[in-house]
């Protein structure tokens, strides 16, 4: 029948619980989201799954605007995520340009006696840009290749293996751009390991622009793509160019107009990218399950290349596999020799 709070609708009876509401509308005041567009957001449209549902079983929707990512999670990491806020929120104030997951809310579905727990977060990978490539990547080789089953599907997440196999030489970033990204990873991790955090992964999706280029003129010369960014954006630092500090130098190497919020790179070919990273899966801390874990892991492989770690450990190994094999700074040209500049050189006096 519906009421004054609630619409009418055919579903069963259900309950729904938010968690934490006043620090959560913290958070969304320290990112400039608006109550009534956080609304709109996530009430105005159905929700739109999305296919691939994650290693640990979560399942996974965007918001009709595509702003919001709606992400199914545990009872204890819904417990773990509650603990983590005042500290979290303390380290956000102070910098809110961060590659973590920016989390605006956590809510409970209770209905035909199960409680279903889901929690909001930005969207890393806008819809209207194909992604030609997608990686989970955490910095450890231990089974770190995607399965048969994940390549077969229509848009795959590899992992580490296949990354250092896919893109030998990593990604080509201008100085001040590959500065101010391992500078916002080291900061990232040590918030991390200040929590205990681990097992965490960098999501890195490619666009290659020049393969896009081709690939539209393959379409009948229809119009190309529009790749700007979306003028109603409704969170702030959302993207993941605003959420590495600085920017990248006028006139640099690589061009810098705002592509959907893209980080521009290059690879091996010269061809250009736009870049979409976020570290993903921070909602594991390091209890004893995961030290008996490790313990066991190590016993029958090389325990510097399991991926889980003891929080230190696993923070230093992610910062030098992202900073070292992934991203790469663009070489130099060679400058000129001052003997070139200064001309022939002068007889000397005898």
């Amino acid at each position: 029948e519906g009421s004054n709070l609630t619409p009418a609708h055919h579903y069963n009876d259900f309950r729904f619980k938010t968690y934490a509401p006043v620090a959560f509308r913290y958070f969304r005041e320290l990112f400039g989201i608006r109550p009534d567009d956080y609304l709109y957001s996530l009430c105005n449209e159905p929700l739109i799954e999305l296919c691939n549902s994650g290693a640990s079983g979560s399942l996974f929707y965007v918001s009709g605007d595509d702003e919001f990512i709606i992400k199914t999670v545990q009872h204890k990491e819904a417990e773990f995520l509650q603990k983590l806020l005042p500290g979290y929120y303390m380290n956000l104030n102070q910098n809110p340009r961060t590659l973590l997951p920016k989390f605006y809310g956590l809510y409970c579905v209770q209905a035909g006696g199960k409680n279903i727990r889901i929690v909001v977060m930005n969207n890393l990978l806008p819809r209207s840009v194909k992604m030609h490539l997608k990686y989970d990547l955490k910095g450890s080789t231990y089974k770190r290749r995607a399965s048969q089953k994940e390549r077969d599907k229509v848009f795959p997440t590899y992992k580490d293996l296949d990354f250092m196999q896919d893109v030998p030489d990593g990604l080509f970033l201008d100085s001040d751009m590959y500065n101010a990204l391992c500078k916002t990873l080291q900061r990232d991790c040590l918030v991390l390991q200040s929590f205990k955090i681990m097992d965490y992964s960098l999501l890195v999706a490619i666009h290659n622009l020049d393969v896009a280029q081709r690939e539209q003129g393959l379409a009948d010369g229809a119009a190309p793509a529009d790749t700007r960014r979306p003028a109603a954006q409704k969170a702030l630092y959302s993207t993941a160019m605003e959420s590495i500090q600085g920017e990248a130098r006028r006139g640099g190497t690589i061009e810098t107009d705002d592509q959907m919020g893209g980080i521009p790179a290059r690879n091996a070919r010269g061809e250009r990218l736009l870049l979409y990273i976020g570290i993903i899966d921070i909602l594991q801390s390091y209890r004893f399950v995961k030290k008996l874990e490790h313990s066991w892991k190590a016993l029958v492989h090389d325990g510097d290349t399991v991926s889980v770690h003891r929080p230190s450990f696993y923070a230093e190994r992610f910062q030098r596999f992202m900073c070292n094999t992934v991203f790469k700074k663009i070489p130099l040209k060679p400058s000129p020799s001052k003997k070139s500049r200064s001309g022939p050189a002068l007889p000397r006096r005898s």
